[in-house]
C-alpha cells in the first residue's frame, strides 16, 4: 500500500531543516499526493561543544535519528552521509533506500579580507574541529594556527565574526544549502584539501519493514552518487578508521562508466601522508573500496590510525 503520510525525522539546525526540505520537494514532484511532516530532534552531538571523541565520535549526531525511527515516531531520516560512521552498521532494522544526486564536495575558505589560503599570514587563526582539515593544513601550511571550532555552520559564522578565529573552512555543499556563499573567499580544490567519505551526499534511511515508505523515496536515488558512496562507505569500513583519524576520499563516476577512488590517510601534525588511487574497470564499487583501502593498510594506514588516541 502506498503511503500516504511520511514523518521525516530531522535536527533543529538551519542546515538539517534545510537538507529536509530539499527532500520534501523531492517527494511532492514524484508523489503529488504524497504529505510529509517533520518531527525534530535535539541530539547529544548538537548539546555538546566539546571534543566529539568523548561522546563517540560523529554517532553522536545520529543516535537520537537513529531512535526516532526505530521507536516508529518517524518514517524517514535525512543524513549527511558524512556523518554516518562507517566503521559500524546501521543500526539493526534500518537501511539506506536512496542516496540523494551528490552536491559539491570541496571546502571553502571564509576569510573576512577575501584573501586565499595562500595569501594568509603566518599565525592566521582557522577555526575548525576537523582532525582531517587540521592534518591537511599542517602538511601544506604549517604557518597557520588550527583553533577549534564546533556547532552548525551559522554558529561557526558567528564566532567567526565575534573574533574567536580569524578565518574558517567549511563545506561548500554546507553553505549552498543555507544560501551564504556569499562568505566564500577561496574554494579549495580537492588536492590541496581532500574531502571527507561521504562529503556533499544525503543518504534518506528508512526501517527496513516499511515497504511503503522506502517506495516512495527510492525513486529519489542517484545511480553514479550510489557507487561512490559504496566505494567511500566500504574503504572506510576495511580501514576502520576513527573519529579521530584523519582520513580523507573521495570516489568519482566518470562519464565513460569507470569509477575512481583516491584516498589519504595523515598523522595528525601532517608529516605524513599516504595516498592511494585506483579505478574501478571491471570492479564493483565495494571491491574497488576494499582495494583502495587494502592498498593503504599495505603503507602502514593500519599503525599510523591504532597510533592515535581515541
Amino acid at each position: 500500500m502506498p503511503a500516504e503520510l511520511i514523518r521525516i525525522v530531522s535536527r533543529s539546525s538551519p542546515m538539517a531543516l534545510a537538507q529536509v526540505e530539499r527532500v520534501r520537494a523531492a517527494l511532492a514532484a514524484h508523489h503529488p499526493g504524497l504529505r510529509t511532516e517533520v518531527v525534530p530532534v535535539t541530539t547529544s552531538g548538537d548539546k555538546w561543544m566539546g571534543d566529539l571523541a568523548k561522546l563517540g565520535g560523529k554517532g553522536a549526531f545520529t543516535k537520537e535519528v537513529d531512535q526516532a525511527l526505530l521507536d516508529g515516531r518517524a518514517d524517514l531520516a535525512v543524513h549527511c552521509l558524512k556523518d554516518i560512521p562507517a566503521d559500524r552498521p546501521l543500526p539493526a532494522g534500518t537501511t539506506f533506500a536512496a542516496y540523494l544526486e551528490r552536491d559539491d564536495i570541496r571546502d571553502a575558505l571564509i576569510d573576512p579580507a577575501g584573501r586565499t589560503l595562500d595569501e594568509l599570514p603566518a599565525g592566521t587563526r582557522i577555526g575548525t574541529s576537523s582532525v582531517r582539515r587540521v592534518a591537511q593544513l599542517a602538511a601544506s601550511h604549517p604557518e597557520l594556527e588550527c583553533v577549534p571550532m564546533r556547532g552548525n555552520a551559522n554558529r561557526r559564522l558567528d564566532k567567526l565574526a565575534a573574533g574567536d578565529a580569524d578565518a574558517l573552512l567549511l563545506a561548500v555543499s554546507g553553505l549552498e544549502r543555507i544560501d551564504r556563499t556569499d562568505v566564500i573567499s577561496e574554494v579549495l580544490p580537492v588536492d590541496v584539501m581532500c574531502p571527507p567519505i561521504g562529503a556533499g551526499i544525503l543518504a534518506l534511511q528508512c526501517r527496513e519493514d516499511d515497504t511503503a515508505t522506502i517506495d516512495a523515496v527510492t525513486g529519489l536515488g542517484h545511480r553514479d552518487t550510489w557507487r561512490e558512496a559504496t566505494a567511500e562507505r566500504m574503504f572506510l569500513h576495511v580501514l576502520q578508521g576513527h573519529c579521530n583519524s584523519p582520513v580523507a576520499g573521495h570516489a568519482r563516476a566518470h562519464r565513460n562508466g569507470d569509477l575512481s577512488l583516491r584516498a589519504c590517510v595523515f598523522t595528525p601534525d601532517g608529516k605524513r601522508v599516504l595516498n592511494a588511487q585506483e579505478w574501478a574497470g571491471p570492479l564493483d564499487p565495494a571491491t574497488l573500496g576494499m582495494s583502495v583501502a587494502v592498498a593503504l593498510l599495505r603503507q602502514g594506514a593500519r599503525e599510523l590510525i591504532d597510533g592515535i588516541p581515541h
